[in-house]
């Protein structure tokens, strides 16, 4: 994504689909970068720029944070770039498989300054929060770096656990959650509404309605917020078949 994102050919598909969605459902119009003349194709070269104090690139400048778990035999094998968590629940006990990719990492930290850029209120050069993401270009233009030592990168942490017995469920969700819940706290709420609710989907819901902010005036839970539920119906066994 980030190789297509490059270049203005991957710039002309993002700004064709999100014309497209645009035009059908009006849920993206500024999210993501347009041309400008409406939705004729000849204006496909002619890109808005955005004006702002932290960058002058002029492409695309949307992110995208990215977790990912995959299952292989007894292996559950998570890969995780931004914000967004996976929490697995082991006999009730929350388990972290990924790690918050936030500006105050030493590790990440070190990277950023290395790369040219720096840290003001907590953010990459006074505007993004998060020091790995798939997206936000403007943040990745160092000629002379590979994509893993940029300012940000969508180079992610690998984590793989052996999965058991005891292993109940998987969480996979955006930080529109967990800053409403701790890792215990979902897994806590998630064990006490699994047992009564005949869908999964509902017990995302639940959750989802819980973590919802009562009025929109200020406080937690104005995030965007997303969840996949994950039940181990079986026992994990070493010489399952590949999926």
């Amino acid at each position: 994504m980030d190789e297509m994102m490059k270049g203005q050919r991957g710039w002309r598909e993002l700004a064709v689909l999100g014309d497209k969605m645009d035009k059908f459902t009006g849920l993206i119009e500024g999210l993501i970068w347009s041309p400008r003349g409406g939705y004729s194709s000849e204006h496909l070269d002619e890109w808005a720029y955005e004006e702002g104090p932290h960058s002058d690139f002029s492409g695309p400048t949307s992110g995208s944070t990215a977790c990912v778990a995959v299952i292989r035999n007894n292996q559950l094998i998570v890969a995780n770039a931004g914000d967004s968590r996976c929490v697995l629940s082991r006999k009730g006990r929350a388990i972290s498989l990924s790690t918050d990719h936030k500006p105050y990492l030493v590790e990440d930290k070190e990277r950023i300054v290395k790369a040219g850029g720096f840290i003001q209120a907590g953010r990459i050069n006074g505007s993004l929060n998060l020091t790995r993401a798939i997206g936000d270009m403007e943040f990745k233009q160092n000629k002379f770096l590979p994509a893993e030592k940029q300012v940000v990168t969508c180079n992610p942490d690998i984590n793989i656990v052996e999965l058991c017995d005891d292993d109940e469920f998987l969480i996979l969700a955006c930080d529109g959650v967990w800053d409403c819940m701790t890792n215990q706290q979902l897994v806590d709420f998630i064990t006490e509404h699994i047992k009564t609710e005949s869908r999964l989907s509902a017990v995302c819901e639940r959750v989802l309605d819980g973590c919802l902010a009562p009025s929109t005036i200020s406080g937690e839970g104005l995030d965007n917020m997303t969840m996949i539920l994950v039940q181990f119906n079986k026992p994990i066994r070493p010489d399952a078949p590949h999926p």
